[in-house]
């Protein structure tokens, strides 16, 4: 109980003065979280969509990791009852609701904040939360530039906040086998990497600007994004395929592929050298305003000499090795190579037709160093609440450097892709290699009010 109530304390208060963002604590608010015990008081900033995902997997943690869902959050008011529903049948708690998550912030009583906003929120969203001394679970990319993920890392460190980036793989038990088999040399040396993103999608349209609804707070919604009119096929969920807002597919459920690339081939720094280069197949620009690619190919070189390609098909298309692949990653090592297909995966040892290793574990078990398993599928979730409750970075799967360091490999594929050119890229300044007009893709002009800054 002790340590309990001065883990709260350094967690709530240790920042105060410096990160509250106008948040005043008084006795009587500090008291009431010492009256919860252990308790983690959680809000989901973002509920449609991968949101709704959020607010499930917190609700089943209720009892397994003793979190609240307390409060609920979106720019968008329109979805406050549909969604408080949800946490009403799973815990029986009428959850509070927010328009603005600077509201949030300033609540004393919650410990952390998952976020499930657009891309171009992730970054300025996750700094304001470590500032107000909360701590953070964001989803993928980890930022929408590489300028913004570096100053997450920077906040994350500087507060001393856990901040998770969601990246499900990482604390899947399957996937977490696959990876140790390829980092004990199962395969050999693993020399390449092969990330696969076949999502066909259809257009979706292209209607002329309005006024938003009144349920929505637009200029919030746009918040860092350059001021654009209103356009329905622009924002709930269309944003992925705009750039002010979203990164692509390459971007959108690339990054997991991405990361477990990157993961099976061990490499913990940037990599060398991009090219990528597509285009929008199968549909035209007078029937749908995406501006995204939907065929993409990106090859990315490491100072070792190892390859990681990533590809990204939104059309029909076949699947992938013996597994059939359409979302996940093949390994080629010196003896062999491996496939991951979700949350299986199979080893081929040279040409021989027939696996001599796959998957065997459990993905109910759960990561084997939880001492209280979560249920299936809430384990990334979990590992989040158990690392604030440690006060432990190392034990977070997906720490914020290790999300920002994935993350920025479709972030520089999608430079390399409009400039139309391969890239030279230094991992020490995270800056290309002479090439201003590569460096001016890394970053952005802000709107006033809300400034991703040079010092967070």
């Amino acid at each position: 109980m002790t340590q309990r109530r001065e883990f709260i304390k350094k967690s709530v208060l240790g920042t105060a003065g410096i990160a509250m963002v106008g948040m005043s604590m008084s006795a009587k608010s500090y008291a009431s979280i010492l009256g919860a015990n252990d308790r983690i008081n959680m809000a989901v900033i973002g509920i449609r969509g991968q949101g709704s995902n959020h607010i499930n997997q917190w609700c089943a943690l209720k009892d397994n990791r003793n979190v609240r869902l307390k409060t609920l959050c979106d720019v968008d008011e329109q979805y406050f009852s549909e969604k408080s529903k949800i946490v009403i049948e799973k815990t029986g708690v009428t959850p509070l609701t927010e328009w603005d998550m600077r509201a949030v912030f300033d609540d004393p009583e919650i410990d952390g904040v998952s976020f499930a906003v657009p891309n171009h929120w992730h970054a300025l969203g996750t700094i304001w939360a470590c500032q107000a001394g909360k701590h953070v679970y964001v989803e993928k990319p980890a930022s929408h530039n590489v300028f913004e993920g570096r100053k997450m890392v920077e906040a994350a460190r500087k507060y001393d906040r856990r901040v998770q980036v969601g990246f499900q793989n990482r604390s899947i038990a399957n996937v977490m086998e696959a990876m140790e088999f390829l980092h004990a040399g199962g395969i050999g040396e693993v020399y390449m990497a092969r990330g696969l993103c076949y999502k066909p999608r259809n257009s979706f349209g292209r209607v002329a600007d309005s006024n938003p609804p009144a349920s929505l707070h637009y200029d919030q919604w746009l918040g860092p994004a350059p001021y654009q009119p209103y356009n329905e096929k622009k924002v709930h969920y269309n944003w992925h395929w705009h750039w002010a807002t979203g990164n692509g597919d390459t971007g959108n459920q690339g990054p997991h592929q991405f990361d477990v690339a990157r993961w099976g081939l061990n490499a913990n720094e940037h990599p060398v050298s991009v090219y990528s280069s597509g285009d929008i197949y199968g549909v035209t620009k007078e029937e749908c305003s995406q501006e995204t690619p939907n065929t993409q190919t990106s090859i990315f070189k490491y100072a070792d000499g190892k390859t990681l390609e990533f590809e990204t098909r939104g059309r029909y298309t076949n699947g992938e090795a013996s597994l059939g692949i359409k979302i996940g990653n093949v390994f080629y090592g010196t003896d062999g190579y491996l496939e991951v297909n979700g949350s299986s995966w199979k080893a081929f040892k040279q040409d021989e037709k027939e696996p001599f290793a796959m998957s065997k574990k459990s993905q109910e078990a759960g990561p084997s160093n939880q001492v209280l398993a979560a249920p299936g599928g809430a384990e990334h979730y979990a590992n989040f609440l158990d690392a604030i409750r440690s006060g432990n970075n190392e034990t977070l799967h997906c720490d914020i450097e290790e999300g920002f360091i994935s993350s920025t490999l479709p972030l520089i594929a999608n430079v390399s892709y409009l400039t139309g050119r391969q890239l030279h890229f230094d991992g020490k300044t995270e800056k290309f290699i002479k090439d201003k007009e590569a460096d001016k893709l890394l970053t952005r002009d802000y709107r006033k009010g809300f400034v991703v800054p040079n010092q967070v």
